[in-house]
C-alpha cells in the first residue's frame, strides 16, 4: 500500500464511504472535518494484501486534538478507494493504536 496515494486520494476526496463507514461514522460521531484533519499524519497499521474481497489495509490517524482514528481502506487500486469502516480506537483493545493487543 502506498500511504502517500492514499493520503493524496484522501485529500482529494477520491474516495466513498460504504454503508458500514457511514453507520460507525454516525456512531463514534466522527465528522467529515475530522477526517480531514487526519489526512496529512495517515500511517499504515495492518495491511491485508490476501483479503478474499480485495486487498486492502487498516490505517491511523490523528485529529488536531491527537484523537485517533482507524480506517479500513479497500478498493486500493481503483480511481476512487473504499473506506469500508472507521472507527474510534479504544485502548482496552490497542497499544498506542497500533498494535493490538493480546
Amino acid at each position: 500500500m502506498d500511504i502517500g496515494l492514499l493520503r493524496w486520494k484522501l485529500n482529494n476526496n477520491q474516495y466513498e464511504l460504504s454503508q458500514h463507514a457511514e453507520d460507525e461514522k454516525e456512531a463514534d460521531k466522527i465528522p467529515f472535518s475530522e477526517i480531514d484533519e487526519t489526512v496529512g499524519n495517515l500511517e499504515l497499521v495492518e495491511n491485508y494484501p490476501d483479503d478474499p474481497r480485495g486487498p486492502s489495509c487498516l490505517v491511523l490517524g490523528f485529529t488536531a486534538k491527537r484523537n485517533p482514528i482507524h480506517f479500513v481502506c479497500g478498493n486500493l487500486e481503483e480511481e476512487k478507494i473504499l473506506i469500508i469502516t472507521m472507527y474510534r480506537p479504544i485502548p482496552q483493545k490497542w497499544i498506542n493504536f497500533r498494535t493490538r493487543k493480546g
